[in-house]
Order: C-alpha cells, then structure tokens, then sequence
C-alpha cells in the first residue's frame, strides 16, 4: 500500500527525510490548521510568511510530479489540527503507512508520538538532518561536561566541518574575534537599501486570508515584502554577502533608532523554515572571505551565529526538555507590560525595538537580548510570560530556537546553564551602543528620580532583589562589592524608584 508523507511548516526542504523514499502512489501532506496558527498570537507576518511559503512549496512539489494534498486554511473541511487533517485523510485514501520528521517543538513531539497508537497505521517519525550537528553528536560532546560553554562546542564544529580553519589551527590564528564585533555605529556610515521581494499572486492571496481570519493579532501585515521560495531565498542570501556581510562584523551588535536591519542579514526565517540550508550558508560566507569579499571578523561573526548558537540551542533544548521551561532560577513573577504589545512607553529604545517588531515581525539579536531581554531580566519578568512573548512575535520562531535564546540567555531563568553569567546591563551599554538615549523622555546620565534612566536604577534593583541567588557568581563579585560600597540612602532610592516604575507599568501592587 501507499504512504501518506506529511510535511510540517518549516519543513520546506526537497530533500527532507520525510520525502527522501518517495514513490508513486505516495501522497505529500501539508495544512494550514488553525491549532498552529493560533497556540500563541502569532505575528500577522508570520502567519502570512508560513503560509506562503507552504503554499510556494507545495506548488514546487507538484511541479516535480509529487501527488500533494494541500489543505488551507479556509477550506470548508479543515479540521483545524495536524491529526485531524492526517486522519481526513487516512479516512480518504488507502494508506498503511504516516511518515513525518521529528518536530521541532516538543508539544508537537510529544503529540506525534501518541499517533502510533491513536491512528490505524503504522507511524514512521525520522530524525531531521537538516542540521550541521545531529542531537547524537550533540549529546556525545555535552556528556560529563560540567558546563556546556558555546565557544568550546563552536570549535569543536569548526574543527568537524573544516569551517575557517588552517590546518589544524583556526583562521587567522584566532577562534573568536567578538572583540572586534562591538562597535557602535557612526553618523557617517551608509548602511545598504535592503532588496525585498515584491508579493505575487499567491502571497497577496494570503494577505488577505490573514487579514481576515487573524485581524486581532500582533504586528503589521503589510507591506510584506520576505523571500517565500528557496529561490527568492537565495537571492537574499547572494544580496547580504554582497551588501551586508562585509560590515556585519564591525557593526553586528550597533543599534540605530529606525533602522531594523543595519547589516543583518535577515535570513533566520529562511533557514528555520527550510528555504536555506545552514552548511551552505556557511560556506557561502567562506568563500567570501577567501575571495577577499568579506573581512575575517565578519565572516567569523557570522558563521559563529549559525555554526555555534543555533546548532548549540537547539542541542540544549532537546537535551533539558521538558523540563527546562518549567525553570525560574531568579523566582521572577511580574507580569509582561503591556508596552511589550503597544509599544506605548516613553523609554526610546524599547518603543524603537517593540514598533520595529510590530512592522518587521524582526528585530536583531542585540535588539532581543540587550533591549527587551534585558529589561524583562532587570525587571523580573515571569519567564512563561516573555517566552511566549518571543514565539509570537518573530517569523523565526520556533521554540528550539527560541526557548534557550530566551529562558537561558536572556532571562538566566535556567540559573547558569549557558550562559556564566546575567546579561544584565544598565543604561550606559545602549547609550554606548546605540543613539536611543539622545532622543528619549529620560536622561542616561541620572541614576535616580523621575527622569533617570529605568535601566539604571531596575540594573541596581535587579542585583539586590537576587543577592542570595547570584552573590556567589564569581563574575559579579566586583559588582557586589561596588553594591556594598553605596550608602543606605542610595540603596532605598533605587529601591523606591524601582516600585514607583513597576507600579506606573503596571506590574506590581
């Protein structure tokens, strides 16, 4: 008998393990269902880029002569969920076999494994090899290790693929060259036009459809303007290692008031949907820098972030689940403000990050980590709160990705687990990097009163409120012995400052 393939959203990939057997008979499932669409209120974009570029690839299956049955969204039968769609059609056809590539969220891990005994044929679940490195190879370099250090497992794929490497000694003798990757960015500096791609008929159909069926949710839908096919997606990648890339580096972590993309390349929803595959991209960026395209600190910089921290996250999740989410190491318990959805705050560089997410459904790794990350670190913000926040409102967000970004990077609710350290920073890290501070209602320079900068006084705030939980870190030693060293009447103006600002937002009686 035949097989019934289903394909998942961002599985978008022709030679992905699910369809690697294909024969004639076979039938490819995909389905827009509601139930995905609508488990947290998920960007317009999102919806309408997903949906898309679902629709481009199943049209690109026919094309190769696969049988697809393609189930949209308003389709007077859709069932609204994955397995009622699987079942639809098992009830349709004459199946005795469902092959499906491993999710990558563990809700949905957890629901497949269910169907072997749910449904009435056999249910084939196959690993995905889209990555560079395979969990079994992860779990291998992150057993009886005492800390899971990036750096240590991004060599250790440098040296596997032979990315930047001399021999047996890394490029340009270096590993990491992140110091040279912390500039802020000059008055003078043009950043490049980015080249969008203009919607055809099949993504204006979309925008409609989600325009209608989702008119509540989060962010602007149009213009829309994000590649749909791995066609399109190629031509971006081409257009940052021409435009983008050599000045990535330099610039990566600079913030600009207005500008979302800078020299980013923008191309995390391609490779988390499939449209782009990782190695390649890498690679690509190689062989610029050996053509003298790309500066090495660049090339590095960028490869680091696919090479290392994604293939690195994705292995933390799988590792720790399910209970990784379930941690709160700092007991944060403030509810998410609702500037987090409106943008209505008077700090400039969080109403820049929030509009900028809003419009773009993007916003850059700093942008997460050091705006609207750090302040929901700084502010205790319950972790559940801001990783749902996260999983809405940006089109690359998957939960493998964005979960330890968040849980672990961001919001140290893991307690250690990635990273050393808090990413907890006060105002004079974005006044440095950034021109927010310029144009904002508060002033950088005042620690304290109505019109200091919050982060100044939530950083200060933030350490006392966690002193049992982190004095004991080595790396904050300095900063609680310069803690110490304030006087009583400093410590309650922090304090009261602290309150007076929670209860204004919003999130504290």
């Amino acid at each position: 008998m035949a097989t019934l393939r289903l394909v998942l959203g961002d599985q978008l990939t022709d030679t992905i393990a699910s369809l690697a057997d294909y024969e004639e008979g076979d039938l490819v499932l995909m389905a827009e269902v509601a139930e995905e669409a609508g488990y947290v209120p998920h960007h317009k974009k999102k919806i309408a880029f997903l949906f898309s570029a679902m629709r481009h690839f199943a049209s690109r299956l026919q094309g190769q002569g696969k049988s697809v049955r393609y189930v949209r969204l308003d389709d007077t039968d859709n069932s609204g969920s994955l397995k009622g769609e699987v079942e639809r059609a098992l009830d349709e056809g004459e199946f005795d076999t469902l092959v499906v590539v491993e999710p990558g969220e563990y809700r949905l891990k957890c629901e497949f494994d269910s169907w072997s005994e749910d449904l009435d044929c056999s249910v084939q679940i196959r690993r995905d090899d889209r990555f560079i490195c395979s969990l079994d190879r992860f779990n291998a370099w992150a057993e009886d290790r005492k800390r899971l250090t990036m750096e240590y497992f991004y060599r250790e794929m440098r040296r596997e693929t032979g990315l930047l490497m001399d021999g047996d000694d890394p490029e340009g003798g270096q590993w990491n060259y992140d110091k040279d990757n912390r500039k802020s960015l000059p008055d003078d500096v043009s950043l490049p036009e980015r080249a969008f791609v203009d919607p055809d008929a099949m993504t204006q159909d979309v925008l409609s459809l989600v325009e209608e069926r989702f008119p509540d949710h989060f962010g602007e839908l149009e213009p829309f303007g994000y590649a749909v096919t791995n066609k399109d997606a190629e031509e971006q990648l081409d257009w940052f290692i021409k435009n983008g890339l050599p000045c990535f580096g330099d610039y990566q972590d600079a913030l600009k008031q207005g500008e979302a993309f800078l020299f980013h390349s923008v191309l995390s929803l391609y490779l988390n949907a499939g449209l782009l595959d990782p190695l390649d991209v890498c690679q690509r960026a190689e062989t610029a820098y050996k053509q003298g395209r790309a500066p090495l600190n660049a090339v590095e910089g960028f490869i680091r972030q696919i090479l290392g921290w994604r293939e690195y996250v994705r292995g933390i999740y799988w590792r720790f689940m399910p209970d990784y989410l379930e941690r709160n190491a700092l007991e944060a318990d403030r509810p998410l403000p609702d500037f987090y959805w409106s943008a209505d705050t008077d700090m400039a560089c969080v109403r820049d990050v929030v509009t900028t997410t809003r419009k773009h459904a993007y916003a850059h790794h700093i942008q997460r980590l050091m705006i609207t990350g750090n302040f929901a670190l700084l502010a205790g913000i319950d972790p559940k709160a801001v990783n749902e926040w996260y999983l809405a409102v940006y089109a690359d967000a998957y939960e493998w990705v964005e979960a330890p970004n968040t849980h672990g990077m961001a919001l140290f609710a893991d307690g250690g687990l990635m990273a050393t350290k808090p990413y907890a920073a006060s105002g004079s890290y974005i006044n440095k990097m950034s021109d927010h501070c310029k144009q904002c209602s508060y002033a950088m320079s005042k620690k304290n009163g109505p019109k200091a900068c919050p982060f100044n006084y939530l950083y200060w705030n933030f350490l006392m409120e966690n002193r049992e939980r982190l004095e004991g870190n080595h790396r904050l030693s300095m900063i609680y012995k310069t803690l110490d060293r304030m006087s009583d009447d400093k410590r309650e103006a922090v304090r009261d400052d602290s309150q007076r600002f929670f209860k204004r937002i919003g999130i504290e009686q």
